[in-house]
């Protein structure tokens, strides 16, 4: 049987941490002139997978 094959675009927005899965956040990548600074500044945070999502993403990341 063939090695499975993990999707190469989720493994360039994930990362496996030690309980859950790191993923970047939204509404970062330009018009940010309007946005207050306090919002930005928490976009900047680590954001995780919902836990409806985790088994799909770790299937697609082959874990």
């Amino acid at each position: 049987m063939p090695k499975m094959k993990s999707v190469r675009g989720a493994v360039k927005r994930f990362k496996a941490g030690k309980n859950k899965i790191k993923r970047g956040s939204a509404f970062r990548s330009h018009i940010l002139t309007k946005m207050s600074q306090k919002r930005k500044r928490n976009l900047r945070e680590a954001q995780y997978v919902d836990s409806t999502n985790v088994s799909a993403v770790k299937k697609m990341l082959c874990k």
